[in-house]
């Protein structure tokens, strides 16, 4: 059982995620793990409200109250992948480049040991490296990516090439996204100009707008997504201001009419069968957060998360009843 109970939880008074065994990267990932939660205490790259920084804190500590048993997918998820909070990365919080890098050098280390890096920001612009890092290893990679915005922009606005808006833009560019396999789910809100969505649409990617959700339900929408992913190495980046501000008002870049919290995780649920080989859940702004809501429904994410790589484990057959060892 890699779960710690709550009394052993309770009495060491550490805050891993989930309650699980913390294994350092820097020291190195055990033999057998499947996957490494990592923190990224950064928010440098955000254009309006701070405070994503102190997300890995706050998620850690909400993770503590979730069991470890999926009982649609019918899987004991720590059990079956043996994951392991991998800590934070640790950077000079005033050097962006080297922000990037640290991460980049992080998430290499967990997909070299051949785990799942799941990367907890920290502002979107860590998906950037982390996605480096992925397709390195494995090539060009389907991307899901969840989000209220495009995240392709430029330096135009502010005169910066790397902040919160621009990790999609760089990820296409760099060709760390297989042609046609850019799926984006959630956008809605007034855009910048009309050629907002030229860069993706030149890539191939799709667009599932929150009108398309409203007509087809987030089933059909996660069905879809499924069936053009196909076996392709699949990277899933959540921004939780995909979610209405209603159920996550925790977050920088707020924006009404999104997801609601059952959509969310419907959505990542739907995805079983993928070959996910990399995620991160962003932009939980806790300063601005009620009652954790927007923690607690990070942290559920993240499991969801963590059940498609249990799922995607070599010899298990999706919906298939797994018998763990006490």
């Amino acid at each position: 059982m890699t779960q710690q109970s709550a009394f052993e939880y309770l009495t060491h008074g550490q805050i891993p995620f989930f309650r699980l065994p913390g294994a350092p990267t820097a020291v190195g990932v055990p033999h057998g793990t499947g996957a490494v939660l990592l923190g990224v205490p950064y928010d440098g790259g955000t254009t309006y409200r701070p405070g994503a920084r102190l997300a890995p804190f706050e998620v850690r500590r909400v993770s503590a109250l979730l069991q470890g048993y999926h009982p649609s997918h019918r899987v004991s998820v720590f059990d079956r992948l043996c994951p392991v909070d991998g800590g934070n990365v640790a950077f000079p919080p005033f050097d962006a480049a080297a922000v990037r890098d640290r991460v980049e050098g992080a998430v290499s280390a967990v997909l070299s040991a051949g785990a799942v890096p799941f990367v907890v920001g920290g502002d979107h612009s860590v998906a950037l490296p982390a996605l480096r890092a992925v397709a390195r290893r494995h090539g060009p990679v389907a991307v899901v990516h969840v989000d209220a915005h495009f995240d392709t922009s430029g330096p135009e606005t502010w005169g910066e090439q790397f902040h919160h808006g621009t990790p999609l833009r760089h990820v296409l560019e760099e060709g760390l996204v297989a042609r046609g396999q850019l799926h984006q789910v959630g956008m809605r809100g007034p855009w910048a100009g009309a050629r907002d969505a030229e860069l993706g649409a030149g890539h191939g990617a799709r667009v599932h707008t929150m009108e398309d959700v409203g007509q087809r339900g987030i089933a059909a929408v996660a069905a879809e997504i499924r069936h053009a992913v196909g076996d392709r190495p699949a990277y899933l980046s959540f921004d939780v201001d995909a979610v209405d501000p209603a159920f996550a008002p925790g977050t920088g870049t707020p924006v009404p009419g999104g997801l609601t919290s059952r959509e969310a995780l419907q959505l990542v649920r739907d995805l079983a069968g993928v070959a996910l080989v990399g995620m991160d859940v962003v932009e939980v702004c806790p300063p601005f957060d009620h009652a954790d809501i927007t923690s607690h429904l990070a942290a559920h994410i993240l499991f969801e998360g963590l059940a498609l790589a249990a799922l995607a484990i070599p010899g298990r057959t999706y919906g298939e009843t797994v018998t763990e060892s006490p």
